[in-house]
């Protein structure tokens, strides 16, 4: 997912390691996380601070501490909810969650430290196919079609709700798990253990799926998989996202943006570019009468608009009128409806530079990919869970993310939550920057993650359990539908 990464300028928090005591009793239950819902050393129990965190958006003041950062947001110490909804359910979530600190520690740094870019995860997928197959799982490899999709399932008795979950695997050219996927890949797995494992303990009828899906960095897996069906046997989809930003925050945002991938070639003749250049039809001047007339259609566009792109060539010289360019845009917006209204007004920029240059024009588009539409109640539950360990799940809502997800078409296909949580990152380490692959690979992203992974669960179990709160999430997605907003 494409994120706005953090000037080099804007302040991080520096959080000195010598707040918290060298050793701290390691909690196991919702009780005991206020202090771990920052890091916790899963192999010694001990607690560690970071050094940064990194904040997405200009603050301009430091907190030398948690406690000081806390206090000054807040006004006084984390406050518990109001009990849960099935205690005992959600201290077994827990309680799983922990016991697979260790092995999915290991089973996340063996994906980061072989990134593969989208729709080539082969060793990512069978390593978490293995895994699943390893925890009671049926598992489904090469799932509907797709080589690196794959499909693990857990029923429990017969006729309860499916919840599903997601892994994702894909890295970023060059930079690896630049966008953390491989803590996303051990929050589905934790997430579809520990409800499955929780669920056959209370004797609860339900049905778990995680699903492995591929190429969320551009290549729109998550798409191929709602047309081939992959969806429709869930009641709710959920999944969480590493980003920078403050200590124990987290959020529901609604600005991920849809997105419109086009491609657009020009065809002209070439010619001396000396000698007789009213012979030639330029290809180039084509794509940049295109590019300038975007440039001034920014103007008269909303400021929640986005449009960029590049252009290529083939090869060309400069004494030789081009034959050909090829341009690649990109339209966002924060709906899909606007998408599609600002593509009919870019769509016509290309044709008039066409027909200025008298140059044939191709055009093709991608498969677009939807804002996403967060869940209410499954954000409010989400966000209710989160206070019980320590972490505001307001605090990223506000942030001005600007990427776009292919969970979007998810959540236009059944209710859906993708909360963002921070992770702790040395300045200027946003999503998509060589220092946020480094900051995805350290222990204190792994127990965050965790951390994450217990308040998601928890949530999913609820839809399997309640049926008053499942009509309430089917009632705001299907409220969401109707009037196009989030669901």
């Amino acid at each position: 997912m494409a994120l706005r990464p953090p000037d080099d300028n804007e302040p991080c928090f520096s959080v000195f390691k010598s707040f918290l005591p060298s050793q701290t009793k390691r909690p196991t239950t919702m009780a005991d996380s206020t202090q771990a819902a920052i890091d916790h050393n899963p192999d010694s129990g001990s607690v560690a601070q970071p050094d940064f965190h990194c904040v997405s958006a200009g603050q301009g003041v430091t907190f030398s501490t948690i406690a000081d950062w806390e206090k000054e947001v807040t006004g006084k110490p984390p406050s518990y909810p109001e009990p849960l909804f099935r205690p005992d359910v959600a201290k077994s979530i827990e309680e799983e969650i922990e016991s697979l600190s260790d092995e999915l520690r290991e089973l996340s740094l063996k994906i980061h430290d072989h990134p593969e870019l989208g729709y080539q995860e082969k060793y990512a997928h069978d390593t978490l196919t293995a895994f699943m197959r390893d925890h009671g799982f049926d598992v489904t490899p090469h799932y509907l079609g797709l080589e690196t999709a794959w499909r693990a399932a857990f029923e429990v008795g017969k006729g309860g709700r499916t919840v599903g979950f997601q892994s994702e695997m894909d890295a970023l050219p060059g930079i690896g798990h630049a966008c953390g996927h491989n803590l996303i890949a051990i929050i589905g797995v934790g997430c579809a253990i520990a409800v499955a494992r929780a669920m056959k303990k209370h004797d609860i009828a339900a049905n778990v799926v995680l699903l492995g899906t591929p190429a969320e960095e551009g290549g729109q897996g998550k798409v191929k998989l709602i047309d081939a069906g992959g969806y429709k046997e869930m009641d709710a989809c959920l999944m969480a996202h590493p980003s920078a930003g403050p200590p124990r925050s987290a959020g529901t945002p609604s600005s991920f943006l849809a997105i419109q991938v086009l491609n657009v070639q020009y065809f002209g003749h070439t010619a001396h570019a000396a000698g007789a250049p009213w012979e030639g039809k330029n290809a180039l001047d084509a794509a940049f009468l295109a590019y300038s007339a975007i440039s001034v259609l920014r103007q008269q566009i909303k400021p929640t608009h986005r449009v960029h792109g590049i252009i290529e060539g083939r090869d060309w010289a400069p004494n030789v009128i081009p034959d050909y360019a090829k341009c690649q845009w990109l339209i966002r917006a924060p709906t899909w409806a606007e998408v599609q209204v600002l593509h009919d007004r870019i769509k016509r920029c290309f044709e008039a530079a066409s027909l200025a240059t008298d140059c044939r024009m191709e055009w093709s588009e991608g498969v677009g990919t939807y804002d996403v539409r967060q869940n209410e109640c499954l954000a409010n539950e989400f966000t209710r869970v989160c206070k019980g360990f320590g972490i505001d799940a307001t605090g990223l809502n506000q942030e001005a993310v600007g990427g776009s997800t292919d969970f979007g078409n998810v959540s236009y296909e059944l209710p859906s939550l993708h909360p963002m949580f921070a992770i702790p990152t040395e300045p200027g380490g946003g999503n998509h920057t060589t220092l946020f692959t480094k900051a995805a690979a350290t222990k204190q992203a792994h127990a965050i993650a965790l951390q994450t992974a217990k308040a998601l669960a928890i949530t999913g179990a609820r839809i399997l359990i309640d049926d008053d709160f499942m009509a309430e999430v089917k009632k705001a997605y299907d409220e969401g539908r109707m009037t196009g907003t989030v669901c």
